[in-house]
């Protein structure tokens, strides 16, 4: 029954059941998390594969010896891989070390204080700093501009990528803008897909916005699809091309959900000119990767057609997952009026909206019994939902089974709270 139909007689009878059952679960003394998107043991192994193949392959294909210092853009196979899964040239990806994060954050420290494209186009030269931030988001991404002194403003996310309308608004009054957070596909955690049509605007904003503007399009689940002929993600450079705002793009990936999360690729892909600058300030910190960690990468993978094709095994060991989630939710709150939530095709979450006012009761009232989540508030800058509506779920860590309780759980702790308010 619907939660607004019920008599206040039904919602007290109801309550009470629900406490006994809370009751039971917090005696039962479960410890189950669901807090942060990791690969599970499972999905590791299936790279396992990889160790032994350095054997012989010590030296690249271009002659390159891995074990030595140098190579500050990564070995070309590398690169090559990361063009292809960024849709860019090879002249255009810089191939590093495990973690995307670490190439972001050094992008948005060196832009902020030395200049994207030299000393005069530091950011922090300027007055105020702002970017974008689309929401609900990644918690990281808020975080680096937190630490740097960036003030963020949001943007809500629609059905097919952000609201358009607003950020080119936002974008075109106020020059302090500069910059914008982008996860194109499987959104974390909204599981959106970015349209072409918004893909294309995105793109265009280099025409609208004061200097030295930045897109951090983060493609961290390009290749993550649950199920076969997924959406396709539009080719911003090619748009950018199109409209002339190259320099105003700076992608990211890696394949560190997709062989080892400790031991993969990263990848940074800008126009040319962009990476010249970056370079320029990453060779003062860096004199080269892990080549023997890429040349192993990419001994086991291959090219864009073998990632794809491993990733195919990734999502039969994470389809299940997803379902039982769907299975929980849609069991026991469809048609409840009390929360909806996405349905994602693919990516590593899945976005709860509660009612209004109740996502850190529910996280309270899932913890004490329990299961830990994300904390509320966690997917909007400076921690801050301002609705305290929406709940990230991260099931790609804990075993089905794990999952079957945790579910359980979070959906009596749904009701609870729901109930309690209407009370």
């Amino acid at each position: 029954m619907k939660l607004e139909n019920m008599t206040n007689e039904e919602l007290q009878a109801s309550e009470k059941k629900l406490a006994v059952r809370y009751q039971q679960f917090k005696d039962a003394g479960l410890k189950l998390d669901l807090t942060r998107g990791k690969p599970s043991t499972a999905q590791l192994d299936l790279a396992d594969g990889m160790e032994g193949l350095l054997k012989d392959k010590l030296i690249s294909e271009s002659g390159t010896d891995l074990r030595n210092y140098g190579g500050l853009d990564g070995i070309s196979e590398a690169r090559k891989l990361g063009s292809e899964m960024l849709g860019l040239l090879e002249s255009e990806v810089i191939a590093g070390d495990h973690s995307s994060l670490t190439l972001m954050y050094l992008y948005l420290l060196y832009a902020h204080h030395l200049g994207s494209q030299g000393p005069d186009t530091a950011w922090v030269k300027e007055d105020k700093v702002k970017f974008l931030a689309i929401v609900p988001g990644y918690d990281r991404h808020f975080s680096i501009c937190e630490e740097l002194g960036i003030q963020l403003v949001s943007v809500i996310m629609l059905d097919d990528g952000p609201d358009m309308d607003a950020v080119e608004e936002l974008v075109r009054n106020d020059s302090s803008i500069k910059g914008m957070w982008c996860v194109p596909k499987y959104s974390n955690p909204t599981g959106t897909v970015y349209s072409a049509e918004v893909v294309e605007r995105i793109a265009a904003l280099g025409k609208i916005a004061g200097p030295n503007f930045r897109v951090m399009w983060d493609n961290a689940y390009g290749v993550h699809d649950l199920f076969e002929n997924s959406q396709e993600l539009a080719n911003v450079m090619d748009y950018c091309r199109k409209h002339g705002t190259e320099d105003n793009l700076i992608l990211t990936a890696s394949t560190s959900k997709i062989s080892y999360a400790g031991g993969g690729i990263s990848f940074l892909g800008a126009s040319e000119k962009n990476l010249k600058y970056f370079r320029k300030h990453f060779s003062i910190m860096s004199i080269g990767p892990n080549k023997l960690n890429q040349q192993r990468n990419l001994l086991f993978l291959k090219n864009i057609a073998g990632v794809r094709q491993h990733m195919q095994k990734h999502a039969e060991i994470l389809r299940p997952k997803f379902a039982m989630v769907q299975k929980h939710l849609e069991n026991g709150l469809a048609g409840k009026g009390m929360g909806n939530w996405c349905k994602p095709q693919g990516g590593y979450f899945v976005s709860f909206d509660a009612l209004p006012g109740l996502a850190q009761k529910i996280v309270s009232l899932a913890g004490e019994a329990g299961v830990k989540l994300t904390p509320a508030g966690a997917t909007f800058p400076y921690g801050q939902d301002p609705n305290d509506n929406n709940i990230r779920l991260a099931p790609t860590f804990p075993s089905v089974e794990d999952l079957d309780q945790a579910m359980q759980i979070f959906v009596t702790c749904v009701q609870l709270a729901s109930i309690r308010e209407c009370l």
